[in-house]
């Protein structure tokens, strides 16, 4: 009745890897399209907010790929506020650089244990969710981060820390 219908043009049988959302998914790993990172990385250099701004647009599709990415982007955020002084070299660099070393993620297996690692900084927070694999070696499954808002760039360290944890245990609570 809801006449859900499928084409079998645009179905894939027995693949070893398929393209979805700009990501290769394998049978137990997920990594970042080539294709995506070599367009980040070959992005002309940005001249304006609206160049940048479209750049940040494709580097923050790719952010889960990449360990502190919220603090590596800040400076190219704060250059999209009014006023701003143009100075994006650095983390624009840092972002680029990053994405080109972006890891293979492993598909999470439910039936292993997972381990969380938090960090604080005083302009962002992030978590890494691990899982061991058969081999006892910790494999990433994902990386989360963000900016600090306002009010909890004030937050003492030890605050910033837990406020790291929280994030992680609710980015991460289908895991944990």
């Amino acid at each position: 009745t809801n006449k859900l219908y499928g084409n079998l043009d645009k179905c894939v049988f027995g693949a070893e890897e398929l393209t979805f959302l700009g990501c290769f998914i394998g049978k137990r790993d997920l990594r970042a399209d080539p294709a995506k990172v070599k367009a980040i990385v070959e992005w002309p250099v940005p001249k304006n907010q609206k160049d940048l701004r479209k750049w940040l647009g494709l580097a923050n599709y790719l952010h889960k790929y990449s360990a502190n990415y919220a603090e590596m982007s800040r400076p190219l955020s704060n250059l999209l506020k009014k006023d701003a002084p143009w100075c994006w070299e650095v983390g624009h660099e840092a972002v680029k650089e990053s994405l080109l070393r972006a890891p293979i993620l492993e598909l999470p297996d439910p039936d292993r244990p997972f381990s969380v690692v938090c960090d604080a900084s005083n302009f962002a927070i992030g978590c890494v969710l691990l899982q061991a694999d058969a081999d006892g070696r910790e494999r990433v499954i994902a990386f989360e981060s963000r900016p600090l808002k306002a009010a909890e760039k004030n937050y003492p360290v030890h605050d910033k820390e837990l406020l790291a944890m929280k994030y992680a245990l609710v980015k991460f609570r289908v895991h944990l």
